[in-house]
């Protein structure tokens, strides 16, 4: 246990949300830490005079609030930047092989850089596909959690779980059959590649579990992938093992209308009905996406007491389509927010993903609903927590609660002039951005300071990825990259007339 204090000093604090949805900001008050968590929120002269000897962050022209939380995200350096394009996502899976491999020490500080300097506190990594056997992704696992160690990032891990239809929405032996044959083996040893069976790749949850259970920094989850990539008997395995350890579980489903599609064409139900009979749905469940969701799902959604992840940029970019945010709030479900693999400018700026969700919901009409300030703040951080096994312990600020806080410069953001007659969480919302990020704590740690960041050395590591790209491509990058464009064609073909 670390042995350490630190009075926060601001101008106004924003603790949370009550019941309602409603902000509670205070004036006049600071916050005591000690060691990782507050100790004490109180009037600043009371708490300057009582831990007078105590070093004091902050001042009377930052704004303190709960760090944020981005609740879906897979790796660092973005696939656009490795090679693939942006495409609808089931034309992505096929681009996706043109992408360079980068050491997952380099690829999850990267993207943790664009994170924390944005004021994310909390990340729910979601590791989507890593080749070799149990040793080798436990391995892999491990250098991506011992990542956010170093940089003093709080993060919730799975490894993601699926069995099936690595390519298209049918199975790797169909596919295979419908390319010309000198290609078949080619593909097939990449679909070997990911060779664990269910049952070792639940062997992976537990084993970090049983890692990192002293580390209060990581939380490890369940991510069954999609209803498209479990089979039936790694849907019933799946809920045994969540209903056995009280995991939380995180499952992208209904992204696009395909997946609808499939959905109907495989079960003659809708997704949520169907995932419902293995018992996953429930308030330890988070849906990513639920673009496609209909009103019977969202409904049901609500009646589970289940989470939603809005993954804005991540739906544009990827032609995934509109989700109905207000709908989603009208109902009290509770929705974090994810920047899944790159923002709308292909980075990871949480603030400016808190802005695109803000603006993209402002839907026409006088009297039309649309996400209000206070909700996309709440989105971006007690309903993120609540999505990860950190619910109840971050997310908002207050006595027992670990010190994950944001320090946002008042003076920065108004300039070159702001009218604080607007209230201001919609300042925050519609202004802030990462110049205006003056420090973040995390676990009472200082992080980031005035766009330093205090346990690594940002520019070292970025030369160190360039040069790591800056490499002539490996016979693999360039045997897959040619893959991808052989296989193009049939993924296309095969999706033709679904929608």
């Amino acid at each position: 246990m670390k042995n350490s204090q630190k009075l926060i000093i601001a101008k106004k604090i924003l603790l949370g949300f009550d019941g309602k949805g409603r902000a509670e900001i205070v004036e006049g008050k600071a916050i005591f830490v000690k060691n990782n968590k507050i100790k004490e929120i109180g009037p600043t002269t009371e708490l300057k005079q009582k831990y007078k000897n105590i070093p004091e962050i902050g001042g009377e022209n930052l704004f303190a609030m709960p760090g944020l939380v981005n609740a879906h995200h897979h790796l660092g350096v973005t696939p656009f930047q490795l090679g693939a394009q942006d495409h609808p996502l089931e034309l992505w899976f096929a681009e996706r092989l043109k992408m360079r491999n980068v050491p997952p020490t380099l690829d999850t500080l990267y993207s943790a850089f664009e994170m924390i300097s944005s004021g994310v506190t909390t990340v729910q990594h979601l590791q989507s596909r890593a080749p070799g056997n149990l040793p080798s992704v436990l391995d892999q696992s491990n250098k991506i959690i011992a990542a956010y160690g170093q940089i003093g990032m709080r993060a919730s891990y799975s490894f993601a779980l699926r069995d099936q239809n690595r390519m298209i929405y049918d199975s790797d032996e169909n596919f295979l059959a419908m390319l010309p044959p000198k290609y078949r083996l080619q593909l097939k040893r990449y679909f070997d590649s990911f060779s664990l069976s269910i049952s070792e790749q639940l062997e992976v949850f537990n084993i970090l579990t049983e890692q990192h259970a002293k580390n209060n920094l990581i939380e490890i989850q369940l991510a069954p992938s999609n209803l498209h990539w479990l089979s039936d008997k790694a849907l019933e395995t799946i809920s045994k093992v969540a209903v056995d350890s009280g995991a939380k579980l995180h499952m992208h489903l209904l992204e696009t209308p395909y997946q609808a599609e499939y959905a109907r064409r495989r079960t003659g139900q809708s997704t949520l009905e169907y995932i419902d009979n293995f018992g996953l749905l429930g308030p330890q469940l988070t849906i990513g996406h639920g673009v496609w969701m209909t009103e019977d799902d969202i409904d049901l959604l609500a009646e589970s007491g289940g989470c939603l992840c809005h993954n804005c940029s991540s739906n544009l970019r990827l032609k995934s389509g509109k989700a109905d945010l207000s709908n989603f709030l009208s109902k009290n479900i509770p929705v974090a927010l994810g920047i899944d693999e790159a923002g709308i400018n292909d980075d990871r700026d949480m603030l400016q993903e808190m802005r695109l969700a803000y603006t993209f919901h402002r839907s026409p009409g006088h009297c039309s609903m649309n996400p209000s300030a206070a909700e996309i703040l709440r989105m971006a951080t007690e309903h993120g927590a609540a999505s990860t096994p950190f619910s109840g312990k971050v997310g908002r600020l207050a006595e027992g609660l670990f010190a994950d806080i944001l320090l946002i410069d008042l003076q920065s953001l108004a300039f070159p002039y702001q009218d604080f007659d607007i209230p201001l969480l919609d300042i925050i919302v519609r202004r802030a951005k990462r110049k205006t990020v003056d420090t973040v704590i995390i676990d009472g740690d200082v992080v980031f300071s005035q766009g330093n960041f205090t346990r690594v050395d940002e520019d070292a590591l970025l030369e160190e990825i360039s040069k790591e790209l800056s490499r002539a491509h490996t016979l693999e990058e360039i045997e897959l990259r040619k893959l991808s464009e052989i296989i193009m064609p049939t993924v296309k073909n095969f999706y033709s007339g679904w929608y």
